[in-house]
């Protein structure tokens, strides 16, 4: 048999209770109740509070770590990955949009592409061009906008 640990919850047994029941994430909802399981005193072991959500025991020691150095709001902290680069700047976005909405416009996404890289020094390929200028900038080429008035 384990020796039993210790460890001081501040929050009460209503507070985490309630906040079990409101969580959405399921990772947080486990790190809910292990909390509660401790404060009603349901639980007095690692090893079972490991058996009872399901997760390693290690995991568990983890979690209380986190508990002990900063409270619940660290405990239930969601990290977030940074993500990519963009590959197009603000500026040039900003250039490129001015250049489409003026009027003077580009005859393709080529064009798009050869002026990125005269202008703004950026090397991009031809379909990231192309799902920025129509998906993300809304906007088309001139040769697009014309060939639907000839066509209607």
């Amino acid at each position: 048999m384990s020796r039993p640990f210790k460890i001081e919850i501040a929050e009460s047994e209503e507070e985490l209770k309630k906040r079990l029941q409101t969580a959405r994430l399921g990772n947080q909802r486990e790190k809910l109740q292990m909390l509660w399981w401790l404060k009603s005193g349901q639980v007095k072991e690692q090893q079972e509070l490991g058996k009872r959500l399901g997760t390693d025991t290690s995991t568990v020691t983890r979690w209380l770590q986190k508990y002990r150095l900063g409270g619940l709001s660290r405990l239930l902290e969601i990290k977030k990955a940074p993500g990519a680069n963009r590959k197009i700047n603000d500026d040039a976005i900003a250039a490129l949009k001015l250049e489409l909405e003026t009027g003077k416009g580009f005859s393709s996404y080529g064009a798009i592409v050869e002026w990125l890289d005269k202008e703004h020094g950026l090397d991009i390929e031809y379909g990231t061009v192309y799902v920025w200028v129509r998906y993300r900038c809304l906007c088309k080429t001139k040769s697009t906008a014309s060939s639907k008035l000839q066509a209607g």
